[in-house]
Protein backbone atom coordinates (compact mmCIF):
# COMPACT_ATOMS: atom_id res chain seq x y z
CA UNK A 1 0.00 0.00 0.00
CA UNK A 2 1.26 3.58 -0.65
CA UNK A 3 2.08 5.34 1.83
CA UNK A 4 0.49 8.68 2.39
CA UNK A 5 2.13 11.94 3.48
CA UNK A 6 1.36 12.59 6.94
CA UNK A 7 0.50 9.27 7.51
CA UNK A 8 2.48 7.10 10.12
CA UNK A 9 5.36 6.91 8.39
CA UNK A 10 5.84 10.51 8.07
CA UNK A 11 4.84 10.56 12.20
CA UNK A 12 7.81 8.02 12.36
CA UNK A 13 10.08 10.55 10.44
CA UNK A 14 9.73 13.36 12.32
CA UNK A 15 9.54 12.12 15.79
CA UNK A 16 13.32 10.23 15.02
CA UNK A 17 14.16 13.94 13.99
CA UNK A 18 12.80 15.77 16.94
CA UNK A 19 15.00 12.69 18.98
CA UNK A 20 17.55 12.81 17.24
CA UNK A 21 18.38 16.42 16.70
CA UNK A 22 19.50 17.25 19.99
CA UNK A 23 22.51 14.77 19.82
CA UNK A 24 23.03 16.36 16.25
CA UNK A 25 23.19 19.83 17.67
CA UNK A 26 26.13 18.65 20.29
CA UNK A 27 27.82 16.47 18.26
CA UNK A 28 27.93 19.97 15.47
CA UNK A 29 29.88 21.96 18.28
CA UNK A 30 32.35 19.47 19.46
CA UNK A 31 36.12 20.11 18.41
CA UNK A 32 36.57 18.95 14.73
CA UNK A 33 39.27 16.18 16.21
CA UNK A 34 36.82 15.23 19.39
CA UNK A 35 34.17 14.61 16.84
CA UNK A 36 36.30 12.65 14.74
CA UNK A 37 37.16 10.55 17.85
CA UNK A 38 33.30 10.34 18.40
CA UNK A 39 32.57 9.45 14.96
CA UNK A 40 35.04 6.53 14.95
CA UNK A 41 33.51 5.38 18.26
CA UNK A 42 30.08 5.10 17.04
CA UNK A 43 32.02 3.41 14.26
CA UNK A 44 33.01 0.88 16.72
CA UNK A 45 29.43 0.85 17.61
CA UNK A 46 28.34 0.20 14.77
CA UNK A 47 30.89 -2.92 13.86
CA UNK A 48 29.11 -4.61 17.02
CA UNK A 49 25.82 -3.94 17.05
CA UNK A 50 25.01 -4.37 12.75
CA UNK A 51 26.03 -7.64 12.63
CA UNK A 52 24.18 -8.07 9.17
CA UNK A 53 25.82 -5.40 7.59
CA UNK A 54 29.12 -6.08 8.77
CA UNK A 55 28.71 -9.87 7.66
CA UNK A 56 28.14 -7.85 4.06
CA UNK A 57 31.15 -6.11 4.83
CA UNK A 58 33.59 -8.82 5.37
CA UNK A 59 31.85 -11.16 2.02
CA UNK A 60 32.14 -8.10 -0.12
CA UNK A 61 35.72 -7.92 1.24
CA UNK A 62 36.56 -11.59 0.85
CA UNK A 63 35.05 -11.43 -2.89
CA UNK A 64 37.81 -8.46 -3.44
CA UNK A 65 40.74 -8.76 -1.56
CA UNK A 66 40.20 -11.92 -0.64
CA UNK A 67 43.22 -13.38 -2.47
CA UNK A 68 45.77 -10.29 -1.06
CA UNK A 69 44.49 -10.20 2.21
CA UNK A 70 44.03 -12.36 5.84
CA UNK A 71 41.02 -12.11 7.29
CA UNK A 72 41.99 -10.47 10.18
CA UNK A 73 43.75 -7.99 7.49
CA UNK A 74 40.01 -7.82 5.87
CA UNK A 75 38.37 -6.90 9.70
CA UNK A 76 40.55 -4.31 10.27
CA UNK A 77 39.30 -2.81 6.82
CA UNK A 78 35.84 -3.16 7.51
CA UNK A 79 35.67 -1.70 10.73
CA UNK A 80 38.00 1.20 8.93
CA UNK A 81 34.75 1.70 7.22
CA UNK A 82 32.37 1.79 9.92
CA UNK A 83 34.53 4.13 11.48
CA UNK A 84 34.76 6.20 8.50
CA UNK A 85 31.11 6.37 8.63
CA UNK A 86 30.64 7.37 11.96
CA UNK A 87 33.17 10.17 11.20
CA UNK A 88 31.34 11.32 8.33
CA UNK A 89 28.19 11.21 10.26
CA UNK A 90 29.66 13.54 12.40
CA UNK A 91 30.90 15.78 10.05
CA UNK A 92 27.56 16.01 8.46
CA UNK A 93 25.99 17.37 11.54
CA UNK A 94 28.67 20.00 11.82
CA UNK A 95 28.18 20.92 8.18
CA UNK A 96 24.29 21.09 8.42
CA UNK A 97 24.59 23.35 11.99
CA UNK A 98 27.19 25.66 11.41
CA UNK A 99 29.18 27.34 8.87
CA UNK A 100 30.30 25.53 5.72
CA UNK A 101 33.44 27.04 5.68
CA UNK A 102 33.99 25.09 9.06
CA UNK A 103 34.88 21.83 7.39
CA UNK A 104 36.34 23.50 3.41
CA UNK A 105 38.64 25.11 5.68
CA UNK A 106 39.91 21.63 6.25
CA UNK A 107 39.81 20.49 2.25
CA UNK A 108 42.71 20.77 0.38
CA UNK A 109 41.97 20.45 -3.86
CA UNK A 110 44.43 18.99 -6.21
CA UNK A 111 43.81 18.47 -9.97
CA UNK A 112 41.78 21.50 -10.46
CA UNK A 113 43.35 22.41 -13.65
CA UNK A 114 41.80 19.50 -14.72
CA UNK A 115 38.68 20.52 -14.56
CA UNK A 116 39.43 23.93 -15.67
CA UNK A 117 40.66 22.10 -19.08
CA UNK A 118 37.80 20.27 -19.22
CA UNK A 119 35.43 23.12 -19.08
CA UNK A 120 37.13 24.90 -21.57
CA UNK A 121 35.55 22.43 -23.87
CA UNK A 122 32.16 24.19 -23.62
CA UNK A 123 30.15 21.04 -23.34
CA UNK A 124 29.76 20.22 -19.47
CA UNK A 125 31.29 18.00 -17.25
CA UNK A 126 30.39 14.93 -15.89
CA UNK A 127 32.05 14.00 -12.22
CA UNK A 128 32.47 10.42 -11.76
CA UNK A 129 32.70 9.33 -7.98
CA UNK A 130 31.89 7.06 -5.12
CA UNK A 131 30.93 6.57 -1.62
CA UNK A 132 34.59 7.01 -0.77
CA UNK A 133 36.30 9.09 2.27
CA UNK A 134 32.95 11.86 2.99
CA UNK A 135 31.62 12.16 -0.34
CA UNK A 136 28.80 14.71 0.55
CA UNK A 137 32.52 17.15 1.49
CA UNK A 138 33.49 16.54 -1.94
CA UNK A 139 30.23 18.23 -3.37
CA UNK A 140 30.75 20.52 -1.34
CA UNK A 141 34.28 21.55 -2.32
CA UNK A 142 33.41 21.91 -5.76
CA UNK A 143 32.89 25.71 -4.55
CA UNK A 144 36.71 25.74 -3.87
CA UNK A 145 36.70 25.76 -7.65
CA UNK A 146 36.23 27.64 -10.58
CA UNK A 147 33.00 24.96 -11.48
CA UNK A 148 29.47 25.12 -10.46
CA UNK A 149 28.19 21.51 -9.07
CA UNK A 150 24.66 19.29 -9.77
CA UNK A 151 24.17 16.02 -8.26
CA UNK A 152 22.66 13.75 -9.01
CA UNK A 153 20.49 11.73 -6.23
CA UNK A 154 17.77 9.41 -5.71
CA UNK A 155 14.97 10.85 -3.43
CA UNK A 156 14.68 9.17 -0.14
CA UNK A 157 10.47 8.96 -0.50
CA UNK A 158 10.10 10.60 2.48
CA UNK A 159 9.25 14.59 2.62
CA UNK A 160 10.97 15.39 5.75
CA UNK A 161 14.24 13.24 4.95
CA UNK A 162 14.10 14.86 1.62
CA UNK A 163 13.82 18.53 2.79
CA UNK A 164 16.98 17.51 5.58
CA UNK A 165 19.16 16.43 2.16
CA UNK A 166 18.28 19.10 0.32
CA UNK A 167 19.44 21.86 2.76
CA UNK A 168 22.23 20.08 3.40
CA UNK A 169 23.28 19.90 -0.31
CA UNK A 170 21.86 23.51 -1.34
CA UNK A 171 23.91 25.15 1.73
CA UNK A 172 27.15 25.66 -0.58
CA UNK A 173 25.01 25.69 -4.09
CA UNK A 174 24.50 22.13 -5.18
CA UNK A 175 22.18 22.16 -7.72
CA UNK A 176 20.06 18.61 -6.81
CA UNK A 177 19.25 16.70 -9.83
CA UNK A 178 16.41 13.63 -8.84
CA UNK A 179 17.49 10.26 -10.44
CA UNK A 180 14.47 10.03 -12.21
CA UNK A 181 13.66 11.10 -15.73
CA UNK A 182 16.93 13.07 -14.86
CA UNK A 183 18.21 12.86 -18.78
CA UNK A 184 17.04 16.70 -19.36
CA UNK A 185 17.80 17.85 -16.34
CA UNK A 186 21.36 16.66 -16.64
CA UNK A 187 21.20 17.96 -20.18
CA UNK A 188 20.51 21.18 -18.95
CA UNK A 189 23.17 21.45 -16.32
CA UNK A 190 26.21 20.58 -18.72
CA UNK A 191 24.65 23.74 -21.14
CA UNK A 192 24.92 26.13 -18.30
CA UNK A 193 28.56 24.44 -18.06
CA UNK A 194 27.92 22.98 -14.79
CA UNK A 195 29.05 19.84 -13.65
CA UNK A 196 27.13 17.07 -12.63
CA UNK A 197 28.42 14.07 -10.35
CA UNK A 198 27.35 10.80 -10.28
CA UNK A 199 27.95 8.03 -8.12
CA UNK A 200 28.85 5.10 -9.78
CA UNK A 201 30.05 2.88 -7.03
CA UNK A 202 26.61 0.84 -6.19
CA UNK A 203 25.08 -2.11 -8.02
CA UNK A 204 22.69 -1.42 -10.98
CA UNK A 205 19.45 -3.48 -11.47
CA UNK A 206 19.68 -5.95 -14.84
CA UNK A 207 17.28 -3.23 -16.42
CA UNK A 208 19.51 -0.75 -15.73
CA UNK A 209 23.31 -2.08 -15.69
CA UNK A 210 25.54 -3.50 -17.62
CA UNK A 211 28.19 -6.16 -16.21
CA UNK A 212 31.96 -4.91 -15.91
CA UNK A 213 34.26 -6.10 -13.62
CA UNK A 214 35.54 -4.47 -10.49
CA UNK A 215 37.79 -5.70 -8.11
CA UNK A 216 38.00 -9.04 -11.06
CA UNK A 217 34.55 -9.60 -10.50
CA UNK A 218 31.43 -9.07 -13.04
CA UNK A 219 29.73 -6.04 -11.12
CA UNK A 220 26.06 -4.71 -12.54
CA UNK A 221 27.14 -0.80 -13.23
CA UNK A 222 24.75 1.86 -14.58
CA UNK A 223 25.38 2.60 -18.15
CA UNK A 224 23.63 5.72 -18.14
CA UNK A 225 27.23 7.73 -17.58
CA UNK A 226 28.69 6.07 -20.24
CA UNK A 227 25.81 6.94 -22.41
CA UNK A 228 24.99 10.67 -21.72
CA UNK A 229 28.65 11.35 -22.04
CA UNK A 230 29.02 9.42 -25.47
CA UNK A 231 25.86 11.82 -26.27
CA UNK A 232 26.76 15.13 -25.30
CA UNK A 233 30.59 14.99 -25.39
CA UNK A 234 31.00 16.08 -22.12
CA UNK A 235 34.56 14.84 -20.39
CA UNK A 236 34.14 12.15 -17.36
CA UNK A 237 36.06 13.58 -14.53
CA UNK A 238 37.29 10.78 -11.96
CA UNK A 239 36.56 12.79 -8.98
CA UNK A 240 36.99 11.43 -5.31
CA UNK A 241 37.98 12.80 -1.54
CA UNK A 242 39.98 11.01 1.24
CA UNK A 243 40.99 11.70 4.73
CA UNK A 244 44.82 12.05 5.15
CA UNK A 245 46.17 10.94 8.18
CA UNK A 246 46.15 14.34 9.78
CA UNK A 247 42.24 14.93 9.99
CA UNK A 248 42.10 16.94 6.96
CA UNK A 249 40.22 15.88 3.56
CA UNK A 250 41.92 15.61 0.23
CA UNK A 251 39.62 16.24 -2.60
CA UNK A 252 41.38 14.97 -6.31
CA UNK A 253 40.25 15.88 -9.48
CA UNK A 254 41.66 13.65 -12.12
CA UNK A 255 42.34 13.56 -16.21
CA UNK A 256 39.40 13.05 -18.08
CA UNK A 257 38.92 9.58 -19.37
CA UNK A 258 39.29 9.00 -22.75
CA UNK A 259 36.06 8.17 -24.70
CA UNK A 260 36.57 4.24 -26.37
CA UNK A 261 36.95 5.39 -30.16
CA UNK A 262 34.40 3.19 -31.27
CA UNK A 263 31.98 4.59 -28.93
CA UNK A 264 31.03 1.25 -26.88
CA UNK A 265 29.26 2.26 -23.58
CA UNK A 266 30.33 -0.97 -22.16
CA UNK A 267 33.86 0.06 -22.49
CA UNK A 268 33.52 3.30 -21.16
CA UNK A 269 31.76 1.51 -18.20
CA UNK A 270 34.80 -0.95 -17.67
CA UNK A 271 37.23 2.29 -17.68
CA UNK A 272 35.09 3.92 -15.21
CA UNK A 273 34.49 0.95 -12.88
CA UNK A 274 38.87 0.93 -13.18
CA UNK A 275 38.75 4.24 -12.15
CA UNK A 276 36.71 4.11 -9.12
CA UNK A 277 38.54 0.43 -8.09
CA UNK A 278 41.86 2.29 -8.39
CA UNK A 279 40.33 5.25 -5.83
CA UNK A 280 39.54 2.68 -3.11
CA UNK A 281 42.66 0.82 -3.27
CA UNK A 282 44.57 3.53 -2.12
CA UNK A 283 42.13 4.00 0.84
CA UNK A 284 40.22 0.81 1.35
CA UNK A 285 39.06 1.73 4.68
CA UNK A 286 37.18 4.71 3.38
CA UNK A 287 34.94 2.90 0.92
CA UNK A 288 31.37 1.62 1.57
CA UNK A 289 31.86 -2.19 1.84
CA UNK A 290 28.25 -2.00 3.51
CA UNK A 291 26.61 -1.99 0.29
CA UNK A 292 25.49 -5.90 -1.74
CA UNK A 293 27.74 -4.60 -4.96
CA UNK A 294 27.62 -7.57 -6.61
CA UNK A 295 23.78 -8.43 -5.56
CA UNK A 296 22.85 -9.20 -9.28
CA UNK A 297 24.43 -11.34 -11.06
CA UNK A 298 25.15 -12.53 -14.67
CA UNK A 299 22.46 -14.81 -16.04
CA UNK A 300 25.05 -17.85 -16.11
CA UNK A 301 26.28 -17.13 -12.27
CA UNK A 302 22.49 -16.26 -10.78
Amino acid sequence: MKRRPGGAGALGTRLAVALVAPLALLLAYLPLRLGQWVGARLGDLGWLLLVGRRAVALDNLARALGAETTPAERARIGRDSFRNLGMTAVEACVFYFRPPQRLLSRVEVRGEANLVAAAALGRGLLGLTAHLGNWELLAASTTLTPIQLSAVYRPLGDPMLDAILERFRSRVGVELIGKRNAIADIRDALRRGRMVGVLLDQNASRREGVFAPFFGLPASTSKGLALIALRTGAPVIPSFIYRAADGHHVAEFGPALPAPADGDPVAYTRAFNEAIEAAIRRNPGQWFWLHRRWKTRPPEAA
